[in-house]
């Protein structure tokens, strides 16, 4: 079955500051960091809501503003018309996300537990997600995953996520940082 990685990183960085996605760890960006480790599981890599260098991106749908519901609502459709049987997700902000990320969650829909953009999902379930967008449905993704039936699954260990320079610099100066 073939996986298309997709990074979210169409949110506004508020907590942050600043544009996160291109923060530095050990001269990496963060997006690119996360944008490796989603790679090395999948079969291709994308980013949502925005555009990279080096990277094909994919527009949230139906329009933007509709939150992570929208990016992976994009990253489904990007990913059927492609021919991808699945879809990796990750927000740009999780540098240590599992490198077996994609074996905890499958076979999937499923996502981590208090990591609800760490996902594996079918990308036939974008049809649905969209009619459930277009229809007012509620934008969070705890209602979406609930309505959906959404297994929620605790991964051998918890990534790190980067909201605030300060859990930046918490991060490198982690000894877990080169995992």
């Amino acid at each position: 079955m073939s996986v298309l990685g997709a990074i979210f990183a169409g949110g506004e960085a508020r907590r942050f500051g600043s544009d996160k996605a291109s923060a530095e760890i050990l001269g990496v960006k963060l997006l690119d960091r996360v944008a490796a480790r989603l790679r090395a599981q999948s079969d291709a890599v994308i980013v949502v809501g925005r555009e990279w260098p080096g990277l094909c991106c994919a527009p949230d749908i139906p329009r933007p503003g509709m939150g992570p519901l929208g990016a992976l609502a994009g990253a489904l459709a990007f990913a059927r018309e492609a021919g991808f049987d699945r879809v990796l997700t990750s927000g740009c902000d999780l540098p240590d996300l599992p490198l077996d990320l994609i074996e905890q969650l499958a076979p999937g829909p499923a996502v981590a537990e208090g990591q609800p953009l760490l996902g594996l999902w079918p990308s036939d379930m974008g049809g649905l997600l969209k009619d459930y967008l277009e229809s007012g449905g509620d934008l969070a993704m705890r209602s979406w995953i609930a309505q959906a039936g959404v297994r929620r699954v605790m991964l051998s260990a918890s990534p790190s996520n980067i909201n605030t320079p300060e859990e930046l610099a918490a991060f490198l100066a982690d000894d877990r940082m080169g995992d």
